[in-house]
């Protein structure tokens, strides 16, 4: 008779731990909105939202993430608990996705990048897409200059708007190995670019490409943050809550512990200052473990907060750090696909 490994054992035990302890699973969402294109991956279709709550309604426990950070001061965790959060801050929040909330009594969390609200130019994220995956004319070498270092990318074939049909792409995303066109190339290194730099360094690129394109700093209205107004109906009766994600949506790792401060502390003094009442969660820029520091742990305790939410994919137990609350991704999935989804999560 062949005897099992010692592996297959532990990992059984493992999973029947994992069965036996309570856990509650956090849900990461951005916007609730159709759009022609999303290679970012953010968006949530409206009708396969609303098949999510149903689902989360009708075989878990959907709880706020106040009440999660409750339980978990006292040692305890809610078990089959879903608690559902956004990050950004996008006008989307309250438009589309509140009253599907209120549809299924589901209360939320939305982080709300303070620095934005009012702001009618888009993300830096959005806004690269569409100087450069829309069809605007850009030449046929593209130069730039991040942080004093001359960059160079050839568009030969797709520069002129003519060549280049976006719809052809709508289905594209980064998360794809290869690069249909070389905008899709030049978008996805720009990207990673960007993604480290200060506000203001990220800003003189993107100026330095609306000045090539002449296409305009003012932003698509659909893919707006919310306004001050926007923020406090967002807010509104109770069942969303409005966390901070910071002033400029940096990574907190690549700031000195001074301006991370400034970061996090003015993120939530704004946003009371809005709303006239505390605000006790935040949520770390884009997430992973690399984007914070032990340092940064530290300046949301002390500026008040009671949770902070970071992005890695793991369930809640008894035993998670309150301020470092691991969360899912949530994808564009119908009802079926999330529920398999959610299933797998726990």
């Amino acid at each position: 008779m062949r005897l099992r490994g010692t592996g297959h054992i532990r990992r059984g035990i493992s999973r029947f731990f994992r069965r036996v302890r309570p856990q509650a699973v956090i849900l990461l969402y951005h916007r609730v909105a159709e759009v022609a294109a999303d290679p970012q991956l953010l968006c949530v279709k409206p009708a396969h939202f609303a098949a999510h709550l149903a689902h989360v309604q009708q075989n878990y426990q959907p709880v706020s993430l106040t009440a999660l950070s409750e339980a978990l001061q006292q040692g305890e965790v809610p078990d089959r608990a879903v608690v559902l959060t956004f990050d950004d801050g996008y006008a989307d929040n309250l438009h589309h996705a509140k009253p599907i909330l209120e549809r299924y009594a589901v209360p939320a969390t939305v982080f709300v990048t303070a620095g934005k609200i009012d702001n009618r130019r888009e993300f830096w994220w959005d806004e690269l897409e569409r100087l450069l995956l829309l069809p605007d004319a850009l030449p046929e070498r593209l130069e730039l200059t991040i942080n004093g270092r001359k960059y160079s990318w050839s568009l030969e074939g797709t520069g002129r708007p003519e060549r280049f049909r976006p719809e052809r792409y709508r289905y594209w995303n980064i998360t794809l190995k290869d690069d249909p066109t070389p905008r899709h190339k030049c978008y996805r290194e720009l990207c990673a670019l960007l993604r480290p730099l200060t506000e203001a360094a990220r800003q003189a690129v993107l100026a330095e490409l609306v000045s090539i394109t002449g296409a305009g700093p003012l932003g698509r209205p659909e893919y707006r943050p919310l306004t001050t107004e926007e923020v406090r109906a967002l807010a509104a009766g109770g069942l969303v809550m409005v966390g901070a994600h910071t002033l400029t949506h940096p990574v907190l790792a690549a700031l000195p512990p001074e301006e991370q401060h400034r970061e996090i502390a003015e993120s939530r003094r704004r946003l009371e200052s809005i709303l006239g009442q505390p605000v006790t969660s935040f949520s770390y820029p884009y997430g992973a473990k690399g984007d914070y520091t032990p340092e940064t742990l530290a300046i949301v305790r002390q500026a008040g907060f009671v949770c902070a939410c970071a992005n890695f994919p793991e369930p809640v137990t008894q035993k998670t750090d309150r301020f470092q609350l691991p969360r899912f991704l949530v994808r564009d999935w119908d009802g079926p696909e999330f529920a398999r989804r959610l299933k797998g999560f726990f």
